[in-house]
């Protein structure tokens, strides 16, 4: 028998040379995901196979010389998946997550990927994650724009300039390549300034408008996105949608921070997400009310539902949708809010595909683990 393991070990330029920034082939990708979870074939963390994954905080008070202690966007957290279909591989996202990075001119979060063989468990490679982790983030978004965006979709309004909203216009664009303008509302200078030169160097042809409030972004938009980082806990403080300011036909992807008034509880605002049962887990796992904790909209989906506010029936699967068992977009002038949550298994989905891309194009360094396993 031949007990040698070898894996691939891929860098952040490795990656980039194998096509995790290819967005067109990261939609797909994601779309092709949805499918199977829709049809079940996928597997995640927790009781119900559907956890975000496990994390790791710490208190506000630190008791210890050497325990960090509570700030924001500290944490670390592991999110392991399967998934079936073409893919039929098992990976774990591993990250640390502090804002002060920024200070040392690092990211806020600092990603690994581990992909294995579901057979054996051995890995098969070890890649820098957060282009990989950004990629498929926009690229959800994407086919959400994909089955739920106007068709003659040109306008686009973000609120939070950072990497997120970089990665969701790029998959915009994918889905809906006629967009032409983008409004961008943002807090510093800098950041403003770094999205409008990526927007002119990676689409000249598309207007980039600054604006002032939320307001303005949302306005008069074809698709919308908030990208905004904040702290949890009084939903009131989040970045809110209400309808007066909403045009007519809108998409309103949100993969951040959100909440939205009453007046968007309406039976004919339509509300998507990207796994129902995501959304479950998380509610299991924090309690009522959700929103408070994760501040995703579609936790606060799960707490209309609660309330009376929102028929479980009424609440809709991309992955439904994508697999043709749900209709998407039903009018031009129907106002559909779709929630980003992020899974693990779309890090294991563009993880396999750059991963394979590395093997057929012999990218990235070959590492030993053994040659015959001590303890075998």
């Amino acid at each position: 028998m031949n007990t040698t393991i070898d894996f691939r070990y891929l860098s952040e330029p490795d990656m980039i040379a194998a096509g995790v920034t290819d967005m067109g082939a990261c939609v797909d990708a994601m779309q092709e995901t949805f499918v199977l979870l829709h049809k079940g074939d996928y597997r995640m963390a927790g009781p119900n196979s559907d956890s975000h994954g496990a994390m790791i905080t710490f208190p506000d008070e630190s008791p210890f010389p050497g325990m960090p202690h509570n700030t924001a966007d500290r944490r670390f957290m592991a999110m392991p998946a399967y998934l079936g279909g073409g893919f039929g591989t098992t990976g774990v996202k591993w990250y640390g997550s502090n804002i002060a990075n920024r200070d040392k001119g690092l990211p806020r979060s600092i990603l690994m990927f581990m992909l294995s063989d579901t057979d054996t468990g051995a890995p098969l490679a070890l890649m820098s994650a957060n282009l990989l982790s950004a990629y498929r983030t926009g690229a959800v978004p994407g086919v959400g724009a994909r089955f739920l965006a106007r068709e003659d979709a040109r306008v686009v309004g973000i609120v939070g300039p950072g990497v997120m909203a970089r990665t969701s216009l790029a998959a915009f664009v994918a889905a809906r390549p006629d967009i032409d303008t983008v409004k961008i509302k943002g807090r510093g200078r800098a950041s403003m300034d770094a999205f409008t030169a990526w927007v002119a160097a990676e689409y000249p042809r598309i207007s980039v408008t600054e604006v002032d409030t939320i307001e303005d972004a949302v306005r008069d938009s074809d698709i919308v996105t908030f990208c905004t980082t904040g702290v949890p806990g009084d939903p009131s403080t989040y970045p809110t949608l209400t309808r007066d300011i909403i045009k007519p036909g809108a998409f309103l992807s949100m993969p951040a921070m959100c909440n939205m008034d009453e007046s968007m509880h309406a039976a004919d605002v339509r509300k998507v997400v990207d796994n129902v049962r995501l959304y479950e887990a998380w509610s299991e796992e924090t309690g009522y009310p959700s929103h408070q904790t994760i501040p995703i909209i579609g936790c606060k989906f799960m707490d209309m539902i609660h309330d009376g506010d929102l028929a479980v029936e009424d609440l809709v699967d991309l992955g439904a949708v994508a697999a043709g068992d749900a209709v998407g977009r039903r009018s031009d002038d129907e106002v559909i809010v779709f929630s980003v949550g992020g899974m693990p298994v779309e890090d294991v989905a563009w993880g396999t595909v750059v991963y394979r891309n590395a093997v057929a194009k012999n990218i990235g360094t070959t590492l030993n683990l053994w040659q015959t396993p001590e303890l075998a």
